[in-house]
């Protein structure tokens, strides 16, 4: 009888440990999305056949795979002067060195016609789950993400 309990627990505590939210972190920066503003933290969920975005327990938007238009992708790249120059004050110009390092941010854009609704929006994504995120975007829509630091306007 400790056996079948021991056996049940090792199936168990596993399965519950690992048991969780499934959607990817992301950070609105602007969009079709009324009552947003830039910087407020949602959930994208990638469900087989749509996208769900919610804020907390309440969906903000929930699009068909065969709405989704277009799939583009970036990233802002700048260095951290301003920290650099704040460490340098306290340690007496070692803090400079950090001026030689770089911060990414990933930022991911979606638009959609959903019989004649259209619209669009642009979220920053984690770095950890960015590439994820995009190959699972592609996967359930059949689009192809394409590099927006790659595109130029033409006039």
């Amino acid at each position: 009888m400790k056996k079948v309990i021991a056996l049940i627990f090792c199936v168990l505590l596993p399965v519950a440990a690992f048991a969780g939210d499934s959607g990817y972190k992301i950070s609105y920066d602007g969009g079709s999305i009324p009552g947003y503003k830039a910087g407020a933290g949602m959930k994208l969920y990638l469900d087989s056949d749509h996208v769900r975005i919610m804020d907390g327990k309440q969906q903000v938007a929930e699009l068909p795979a065969s709405a989704i238009t277009e799939i583009s992708y970036g990233q802002d790249v700048h260095r951290r002067v301003g920290a650099a120059i704040g460490i340098g004050v306290f340690t007496l110009g070692i803090g400079a060195l950090m001026a030689l390092t770089k911060s990414k941010k990933h930022f991911v854009g979606l638009t959609w016609d959903d019989g004649g609704k259209k619209g669009g929006m642009a979220f920053q994504a984690d770095k950890n789950d960015y590439r994820g995120l995009l190959a699972g975007l592609e996967g359930i829509t059949g689009k192809k993400a394409v590099d927006s630091d790659t595109m130029t306007v033409k006039n």
